[in-house]
């Protein structure tokens, strides 16, 4: 039997409806929304009757149209879904519906040369898959890549209509980057797929350059009175030729990717291509060299990444040099992470010894993080000081990155006690220590962690008596025990750090003063 189009945009509204299970929907509820569907959709004011409703439900109940809706009537009030999951929009087309629709593309496949109704091969063969299985009650034969939880698909049903029907529409809209949210009037022209994800393209209102909007990232979506501004720009049909994926600049031109693919990977490479500008340019017995025609974009580089070593970039050296800097973060990434033994024998030397140096503690990322905040905070305030003491009064923002879980590990394994009592930023070698030569700490029961956010050399370190933590000395025992002992030189490479017992004795070594030694000092102390 057939459905007219009025009542198809009432059982979809009603479905849409009872599957919103924040809110009790009585049937003047459903009649109300469905006379504000047929609104929208027709431009005219349409009477829908209490009984017609009724007989909706009662057609989406049972068997006619194939849904066999689970509606259930609660508190006999309240009509809502059984199934939380259901919805007539999960259901497969019929198999009558199903076998006519082949038959059309039977016909349509005649026209030999028009390779895009080849196409629909996939979309038929996909479509009697699922009538298959809801017909035989059997598991699917075919499994599609498919991501349930993928958010913003809700909105592909209303751009689409907004993009037939040329429709301004007002979104609210946030971005991975963006700290806020935005709202703006948008004209959108084209629907996007990739790599299971989708994308709306268009345009913002009073700009002229296009814009891809991920629909994971529309928190809201709504008719706007601005006038719609047509294409009249952009040829869509090849647009996005000139590169991978969706993220494309019209004024850059493409440019010549040489890649090797070595040979564990090169038959994937072949059979599913980068692009469609690929081209094998030779092989040799380690694999295949490759180019590709395409634009410098961030899915080139995903793309590239994605083979982890089965894939080298010959040219352009820029490409080469993002990919190589991308790799080098994420081994940073694992060499950064501490084991419960590296600490323990870390802290097994800071108590015989009265120190440790700790190297890798913190990634390159978290380095260029915080010295990033630190010359943000110096250009603002023009100072000159060699030290900023209570550093994370003065640059909070300091606080959760230098407090990693790495430094808390190491704190907490010398003592679960131990109490934070005072953050010094050093930027210059403090002259005012340097001068006073070999030097103990008297506090008792005190340690220091400092974190160095560029490396030291044999110019510029600590050198520190090992074991002179055990016993407070006196100026001549100091002068004697300099004398007959071979200091430990304490070099750090930029990430790591050194825990020093505040007793040892230590001399700041400063032969080439360098411009900026960004050390953080964090001062603990022990019960």
């Amino acid at each position: 039997m057939a459905v007219n189009k009025n009542a198809l945009i009432r059982y979809k509204t009603i479905d849409k409806c009872l599957q919103n299970r924040m809110r009790k929907w009585t049937l003047n509820d459903l009649i109300e929304a469905c006379s504000d569907a047929l609104y929208e959709y027709e431009g005219k004011a349409c009477d829908v009757s209490k009984r017609t409703i009724q007989l909706d439900i009662f057609n989406m109940r049972s068997d006619k149209f194939g849904y066999n809706a689970p509606i259930i009537v609660v508190d006999k009030k309240y009509y809502t879904y059984e199934d939380k999951k259901y919805s007539i929009t999960n259901l497969p087309i019929s198999a009558i519906d199903l076998e006519k629709l082949a038959e059309s593309v039977i016909f349509l496949k005649q026209f030999k040369g028009f390779s895009h109704f080849e196409a629909l091969n996939g979309v038929i063969q996909k479509l009697e898959d699922h009538v298959y299985a809801a017909q035989t009650s059997t598991n699917a034969i075919i499994e599609f890549e498919k991501n349930e939880h993928l958010k913003g698909l809700q909105f592909l049903d209303t751009l689409y209509q907004a993009i037939i029907k040329k429709k301004a529409i007002e979104i609210t809209y946030k971005s991975f980057k963006a700290r806020q949210e935005a709202s703006f009037s948008f004209h959108a022209y084209l629907l996007k797929e990739f790599r299971n994800r989708w994308f709306v393209v268009g345009i913002r209102d009073k700009e002229k350059h296009l814009v891809n909007l991920a629909l994971d990232r529309i928190i809201t979506l709504k008719a706007s009175e601005v006038t719609y501004q047509h294409n009249t720009r952009y040829d869509l049909d090849n647009y996005f030729s000139k590169a991978i994926g969706v993220s494309i600049n019209p004024n850059l031109e493409t440019e010549k990717i040489v890649l090797f693919v070595y040979n564990k990977h090169a038959p994937y490479v072949i059979t599913k291509p980068f692009h469609a500008s690929q081209k094998v340019i030779s092989k040799d017995i380690f694999g295949i060299t490759i180019s590709l025609d395409v634009q410098h974009n961030f899915e080139l580089e995903k793309e590239i990444l994605g083979l982890g070593d089965g894939v080298k970039v010959i040219s352009p050296n820029a490409l080469k040099r993002k990919i190589k800097a991308r790799l080098s973060y994420a081994l940073d990434s694992y060499n950064t992470e501490l084991s419960d033994w590296m600490i323990k024998a870390a802290v097994f030397k800071f108590e015989h010894n009265g120190t440790s140096v700790i190297n890798q503690v913190f990634s390159l990322r978290e380095i260029k993080k915080m010295n990033k905040l630190i010359h943000k905070y110096d250009k603002f305030n023009g100072e000159t000081t060699y030290a900023i003491n209570s550093l994370f009064q003065t640059i909070p923002e300091l606080e959760s990155l230098v407090l990693s879980d790495n430094i808390l590990k190491v704190v907490n394994e010398i003592s679960t006690q131990a109490k934070l009592v005072n953050i010094v930023l050093y930027r210059e070698s403090p002259l005012e220590i340097v001068t006073k030569k070999w030097y103990q700490n008297k506090a008792k029961n005190t340690f220091i962690v400092r974190v160095h956010l560029k490396e030291t050399n044999q110019y510029n370190h600590l050198d520190l008596i090992l074991g002179s933590h055990k016993k407070v000395f006196a100026k001549n025992e100091i002068d004697l025990l300099v004398k007959n002992s071979i200091p430990f030189n304490s070099q750090v490479r930029q990430g790591g750090l050194e825990v020093i017992n505040n007793r040892i004795l230590r001399k700041w070594i400063v032969k080439n003063k360098q411009k900026r030694c960004n050390i953080v000092e964090l001062t603990y102390e022990m019960d």
